[in-house]
């Protein structure tokens, strides 16, 4: 590979940044103010605690939601225990007018964003799928460019843009596909490649991407999908590699991918088994 490539397999220490910022009279000062990070798919699993791992290291953290307001505001209510702030956006990735409103919300909130988290992704609905065949590409390419081209004048120099993907995807054409998986990986590989085609231009910009790779991930959604379609993937892995990464230590992993200022443009962490492991994986 052609980027730098970082293994993670437990979890971050979380690196407190902005201690003692505070608001006062509701205004703050620059020399106040907190960085601000943009996490979709902020409501549940990886992204819940990449946004509490956010809040943990001094940023205040929007996050969004496709349809479950309520479990969103609980994600809010733990970063606001952390003594950070938080707003939840509801709406569609792949709706022009929701993607409008969601910038302009960010917009009038703090003015500015210093770290965007591409984590909403999808492809598994049966319901989006049956109605849109091509529901998988445009959430995880078109929606998550949109997003960045959206995001772009909002993003202050010193940023990151951070995608959050799966082995899978990165190896995408290279290493053998879960067949129920296959088109998720084929468009989050797509999203991948799109956003590294972009590297100079968010260089320029003073900004910098990190792709964040994850293993089959304890708890989360997406494994429970794919082992009703692929029976014993997760006991698999686990007989490969050991304990399966949980949620929490991706989102740490993420959350240090997005706040290291140190880490080079296009940077790849990778979080759970090797990749080179997978190459000759005929899972």
């Amino acid at each position: 590979m052609r980027y730098t490539t970082l293994t993670v397999i437990a979890s971050c220490s979380p690196l407190f940044l902005g201690e003692g910022l505070g608001v006062r009279g509701g205004e703050m000062t620059q020399a106040e103010r907190r960085p601000v990070a943009l996490v979709t798919g902020g409501s549940r699993g990886i992204g819940a605690a990449t946004a509490v791992a956010l809040a943990a290291r001094g940023y205040d953290v929007v996050l969004t939601y496709r349809n479950k307001a309520s479990r969103a505001e609980r994600v809010a209510e733990r970063i606001r225990a952390l003594g950070a702030d938080a707003l939840t956006i509801g709406g569609d990735m792949t709706r022009a007018d929701d993607l409008a409103r969601l910038l302009a919300e960010v917009a009038g909130w703090r003015g500015a964003l210093d770290a965007l988290i591409l984590n909403a992704s999808g492809g598994l609905e049966r319901e989006a799928l049956a109605a849109d065949p091509n529901y998988p590409m445009r959430i995880n390419r078109d929606a998550q460019i949109a997003l960045v081209e959206g995001a772009l004048p909002l993003l202050r120099s010193g940023g990151s843009i951070t995608l959050v993907t799966s082995h899978w995807a990165v190896l995408y054409g290279r290493a053998p596909q879960l067949p129920a998986y296959e088109e998720v990986a084929r468009s989050k590989h797509a999203g991948e490649q799109a956003l590294r085609a972009r590297m100079p231009e968010l260089a320029a910009r003073g900004l910098r991407l990190a792709i964040v790779t994850g293993d089959v991930i304890e708890g989360t959604i997406t494994p429970r999908l794919l082992e009703r379609a692929t029976p014993g993937l997760a006991e698999r892995r686990r007989a490969s590699m050991g304990d399966l990464p949980t949620a929490e230590q991706m989102g740490e992993a993420i959350a240090q991918a997005a706040t290291d200022g140190a880490l080079p443009n296009g940077s790849l962490i990778v979080v759970g088994g090797p990749l080179e492991a997978m190459l000759a994986d005929d899972a």
